[in-house]
């Protein structure tokens, strides 16, 4: 998501969800070749394993740029065929592709060609190419179109798909209304799967519970969770544990159990304010969720903020519940 799913969010999800594959925001493939790459592909090695996710149309650029992703150590790189912004439709990138299968097909091609040759050369593994879509745009109200653009990039080498489930509207809706407003029909998704198989599908939109994240998974592959993640990033951990078992942790040791990234973070001179903003939603629906955020939010811009702010919110959620105990007694 972008300016979201940076690599201080990732770090922490990933204390969150040891099982979940994570994915960067997307990055335009020009912004990857030419840019700066410190930065825009930061990625710390407890992350993996992690995606790269992509804008572009150009099969050459998008084919560097996945090479650049694999050297970086990305464990997938992702086509993102599902943003509908104005500023990505003026690229040519993102959900104006899906009129365009034949070109998202040359990029996927482009890219799979150039990764196959450095796994070759390295006598190492492919890293895979997937794409992440919608079900259409504007209008388009014709499983057999999506089916169609699926089966068009999936001859040229995808065999993952992540589909948004709903369509993208590229005139008179934000992006905000583009997630809310267009109709949820999973069962698209579960048709492609049962029609098609030997491809994995993933769903993706409007998932905002454990109960429906893991209900999606008697008709697809997988789940992927988008903003619920991240305003509620607990809910990622009590996924993780249900699938995968263990013990559920208290919100409180999964923050502590940051502080050691933070801290060297804050040694090489980032301020607090850039890691603290992707914990603010950690106590959402939580007694003492709203001091937490405030603590957070008006103390970590501050100069010489450290990790002790963090303690002070988390003493406000304990002092909370201890107050209520009170009460009730």
């Amino acid at each position: 998501m972008m300016d979201w799913t940076e690599t201080h969010c990732r770090v922490f999800h990933r204390l969150l969800a040891p099982h979940a594959r994570l994915y960067t925001e997307m990055v335009h493939a020009n912004a990857v070749i030419q840019g700066d790459r410190d930065r825009l592909l930061a990625m710390d090695p407890v992350e993996h394993p992690v995606a790269l996710q992509l804008g572009g149309s150009d099969p050459a650029l998008l084919g560097q740029a996945a090479l650049v992703g694999a050297e970086h150590g990305f464990d997938e790189i992702n086509l993102n065929c599902g943003c509908p912004s104005d500023r990505v439709q003026a690229g040519r990138f993102g959900a104006c592709l899906m009129r365009e299968p034949q070109l998202v097909a040359d990029g996927v091609a482009a890219m799979i060609a150039v990764l196959a040759d450095a796994a070759n050369a390295r006598g190492d593994r492919q890293v895979p190419v997937t794409v992440k879509c919608r079900l259409g745009v504007d209008e388009d109200a014709h499983y057999d179109v999506f089916r169609d653009f699926i089966d068009t990039v999936a001859k040229a080498g995808c065999r993952t798909f992540i589909v948004h489930a709903r369509n993208a509207w590229l005139q008179g809706l934000s992006p905000k209304d583009n997630r809310e407003v267009p109709p949820l029909r999973y069962e698209w998704a579960y048709a492609l799967k049962r029609e098609r198989p030997d491809l994995q599908v993933i769903v993706n939109g409007g998932i905002t519970t454990q109960q429906e994240a893991i209900a999606h998974l008697d008709h697809a592959d997988g789940a992927m969770l988008g903003r619920a993640a991240y305003h509620d990033p607990h809910l990622l951990h009590r996924l993780d544990v249900a699938l995968y078992g263990g013990e559920e942790r208290t919100r409180a040791s999964l923050l502590r159990a940051w502080r050691p990234y933070v801290e060297s973070q804050l040694v090489r001179g980032v301020a607090l304010k850039h890691l603290s903003r992707h914990v603010l939603g950690l106590f959402h629906g939580e007694h003492g969720g709203r001091a937490f955020r405030q603590i957070l939010s008006e103390g970590a811009h501050k100069p010489g903020a450290d990790w002790s702010l963090l303690e002070r919110a988390l003493a406000a959620t304990e002092g909370d519940r201890h107050s209520r105990d009170r009460v009730a007694a």
